[in-house]
């Protein structure tokens, strides 16, 4: 009986000189990327704490990708090519999602051997979060204030106030559809303050709603944006309960009350009239 010679991959033409050539690591950035964690204590689940936020952080920086992308979409009437990117960014924060159950193995025992390190950190001052908010059609201005010390972030999202967001580039183009979403809209300059819930905008979306086989690429559009939204609240939900699980009613690390200012922000809706328009059908 003949002993089994290990597999080569070289004998397949597997490539396996890379002193000359670009490797996968190379190509992805390895190297800064993975020696990106820097715990500031010796407690075991910083590690933890510190990859799960890092890796929601690139989930994020990908969604923003994906919502410039469909807004750009849609200004421009190529409606069908955003359905996928909203896709793409629903799952997105699926995968956002299931990151808080790693999280959640941590015990609030855990986590207090390394909170202190934390500082004044914390996650409510994620200016790629604010950036999603802000893109989606959530605008507070008072938001902009914990990135006043970085003067191209604080320009960043200034510039996203700046211009429509995602819904409103949605009922830009409901309007030019020929379905009125009422002069408030239709006339609106002032895109970084707060847009207020409109009966209009509910009567235009009723339209769609109602014959969905007529408008069917608004009526996609419609179905993607609350697919989004849907997901978005589940994410927030997710983060109330991990953070009441592992601190329980402390104030964060950021000065927020914690679990009550989480709360809050779950009343925050980003597309209120596709949620009421179910009611009034």
């Amino acid at each position: 009986m003949t002993s089994q010679q290990p597999y080569d991959p070289a004998k397949d033409g597997a490539q396996m000189s890379f002193r000359e050539r670009m490797s996968y690591g190379d190509y992805l950035s390895l190297d800064p990327i993975l020696n990106a964690q820097k715990p500031l204590s010796t407690a075991h689940d910083e590690m933890l704490f510190i990859i799960q936020h890092q890796t929601s952080e690139l989930w994020m920086k990908l969604a923003i990708h994906e919502v410039r992308a469909a807004m750009e979409a849609v200004r421009e009437g190529r409606v069908s090519n955003a359905f996928k990117m909203l896709t793409r960014v629903a799952r997105i924060f699926e995968q956002l999602n299931s990151a808080w159950d790693v999280l959640r193995t941590m015990t609030p025992s855990e986590y207090t051997e390394f909170r202190d390190s934390l500082g004044q950190s914390s996650g409510f001052q994620s200016y790629q979060y604010r950036a999603i908010e802000f893109l989606a059609g959530n605008r507070n201005a008072a938001m902009l204030k914990p990135h006043a010390h970085r003067a191209e972030i604080l320009a960043q999202l200034e510039d996203i106030l700046s211009k429509p967001s995602l819904y409103d580039e949605a009922l830009l183009l409901l309007q030019r559809s020929g379905i009125p979403i009422g002069k408030a809209d239709a006339e609106r300059t002032d895109w970084a303050s707060p847009r207020a819930e409109s009966q209009d905008v509910v009567e235009a979306w009723k339209i769609v709603y109602r014959a969905p086989e007529k408008h069917w690429a608004l009526y996609e559009l419609a179905e993607k944006l609350v697919d989004f939204e849907d997901y978005f609240r589940r994410w927030r939900f997710n983060h109330v309960t991990t953070v009441e699980r592992v601190i329980g009613l402390k104030r964060g690390t950021g000065g927020t009350s914690g679990v009550s200012y989480l709360r809050k922000m779950l009343e925050v809706e980003l597309f209120p009239e596709l949620w009421k328009v179910r009611t009034e059908l």
